[in-house]
C-alpha cells in the first residue's frame, strides 16, 4: 500500500506530477472542443432557426450523423484517415514516410464536431424556450434585430440553454479520454503509461477516476453556480420591472 502510495505521490518515483500534467492536457482539449462545439452549435441553431430548406436538410444530416455514430470512430476517422489523405497528397510531390496528424488538433476538431451537434440542439432549444411574446414586445418598440439578439435573444436563451450546455461539457470531458488512441499525452494515456511501467494498473486507474471525478465535480459546480447567478439576475430584473 505504502509504495503504490510513492508511485502516485509526488516524489523522485511518484508518477503525480505526470498525472497532472495529463489532467491539464485534458482540461485544455475539452475547453477547446467545447469552444469549437459552442459555435458550430450556435451557426447551426441559427441555420436550423432562420435557413433555407436547404440548409436546414444539411444541418439536419449533420447533428443526425454525429449523434449517430461513434465518437471512438470519429477520431479515428480523422487522425488515420486524415493522415492517409494527407501523406497521399504528400507522395504525390514525391514525399515519402508517414504523415501523421497533431493529436490535440485532431481531437479538438474530432470533439468539437460532434459536440456541436448536441449543442445545436441545446442552443435550438434554448431559443424555443423564451416567450413568444418577449420576442414580439420588441419587435414591437422597433428594436432592431442586432439589439434584440444583444439583450433578449441571447440573455434568455443562455438562461433556457445553460443546463444543456452544462451536461455537454461534462461529456466532452468524458469524450477526451478517446483521444489517447492518437497518442495525445492527456489524463488516460498516461493513466495507461503508469499503470503499465509499474505493473499496478488498478493503482493508477483510481488515481485517474479521482482525477476525472475531480475535474467533472469542479466543472460541475461552475456550471451551477453561474445557473445561480443567471437565475438570481433575472429573478432581479423582474422585481425592477415590477
Amino acid at each position: 500500500m505504502g509504495n503504490a502510495l510513492r508511485l502516485v505521490g509526488f516524489g523522485p518515483t511518484g508518477w503525480g506530477g505526470t498525472l497532472l500534467e495529463g489532467a491539464a492536457m485534458t482540461l485544455a482539449l475539452s475547453v477547446c472542443a467545447y469552444l469549437l462545439g459552442l459555435a458550430i452549435g450556435a451557426l447551426c441553431a441559427w441555420g436550423r432557426l432562420s435557413g433555407g430548406r436547404a440548409v436546414r436538410a444539411m444541418i439536419d444530416v449533420y447533428t443526425t450523423v454525429l449523434r449517430g455514430v461513434p465518437d471512438l470512430l470519429v477520431i479515428y476517422l480523422f487522425y488515420f484517415g486524415g493522415g492517409q489523405m494527407i501523406g497521399a497528397i504528400a507522395h504525390l510531390f514525391g514525399a515519402t514516410g508517414f504523415f501523421g496528424l497533431n493529436g490535440f488538433m485532431v481531437g479538438t476538431i474530432a470533439i468539437g464536431l460532434v459536440t456541436g451537434a448536441y449543442q445545436t440542439e441545446v442552443l435550438r432549444g434554448g431559443y424555443l424556450a423564451i416567450p413568444r411574446g418577449e420576442i414580439e414586445a420588441a419587435r414591437a418598440i422597433g428594436m432592431g434585430r442586432l439589439l434584440m439578439l444583444r439583450r433578449i435573444i441571447a440573455p434568455r436563451a443562455l438562461r433556457f440553454a445553460l443546463p444543456g450546455m452544462g451536461n455537454v461539457w461534462q461529456q466532452v470531458l468524458k469524450e477526451s479520454a478517446l483521444v489517447s488512441v492518437t497518442g495525445l499525452a492527456e489524463l488516460m494515456r498516461q493513466v495507461n503509461v503508469a499503470s503499465g511501467s509499474t505493473q499496478l494498473p488498478f493503482d493508477f486507474t483510481i488515481a485517474g477516476f479521482a482525477l476525472y471525478l475531480a475535474l467533472t465535480t469542479v466543472s460541475g459546480g461552475v456550471f451551477m453556480g453561474v445557473e445561480r447567478r443567471v437565475a438570481h439576475g433575472e429573478r432581479m430584473a423582474r422585481k425592477q420591472r415590477a
